[in-house]
């Protein structure tokens, strides 16, 4: 079960404005990525269901956090069918994020009250996961539509909350593209742990990255 309804979950993407985004099959190797974006100030981490065994990782994963990272909510991503969702939520996920939109899915997050975010890549594919109670949209990939197709989008539907993943950097020109454009919060990738500072065990990197991308959102905020 969520540790983090619905509104909270939102309300931490919203406050911080960035959700990283992450995969590897060594648990111990997730546990430390994690808990250095927590030292960075994160408290929405999105860890995605991209290889083999991925929820076997997830579950440990899910514990360390609700003991290391109190504050934490963690979801997963890259969810394409509701069976695969429901398994995720059933080892704590607080958040769902795929690439696409499927109703099942959001039919069945919310009959648990756990968000879920589906990629959507038109306005048509917005407005029908909204109709379904999808409260924030993944648009996806971002560096293919890029800013102005979020503030295309938000000039006819302004009530809309839009998160970006893909091609999104932890830079002050990257950044102030798609906040002045309207985006309610990003999702960040290898941006912020490049593999050769995983393969360094650098996580100090990690958290400086954190905090120095954190700061430039909420300058733009200002």
């Amino acid at each position: 079960m969520a540790r983090f309804d619905k509104i909270a979950v939102l309300q931490k993407m919203q406050q911080t404005g960035m959700v990283p985004v992450f995969y590897h099959k060594d648990v111990n190797v997730a546990k430390q990525v994690v808990k250095a974006c927590y030292d960075g100030g994160v408290r929405a981490f999105e860890f995605t269901n991209r290889g083999d065994f991925a929820h076997e990782v997830f579950d440990e994963l899910s514990k360390f956090v609700a003991v290391e990272c109190p504050e934490m909510a963690l979801g997963v991503g890259s969810v394409v069918e509701e069976a695969t969702a429901a398994l995720y939520i059933q080892m704590g996920a607080c958040f769902v994020v795929g690439p696409m939109f499927n109703p099942a899915i959001a039919k069945m997050c919310n009959r648990r009250l756990v968000p879920y975010t589906p990629g959507c890549g038109t306005v048509s594919e917005i407005n029908a996961a909204q109709e379904t109670g999808c409260d924030l949209c993944k648009v996806f990939p971002g560096d293919v539509l890029g800013p102005k197709f979020v503030k295309g989008l938000l000039a006819p539907m302004p009530w809309s909350k839009i998160m970006v993943t893909g091609g999104v950097e932890p830079t002050q020109e990257n950044l102030t593209a798609w906040f002045k454009a309207g985006v309610f919060c990003v999702g960040m990738g290898s941006k912020l742990f490049p593999k050769d500072k995983v393969a360094a065990q650098d996580w100090a990197f990690v958290t400086a990255k954190c905090k120095e991308a954190l700061q430039i959102i909420q300058n733009l905020r200002k």
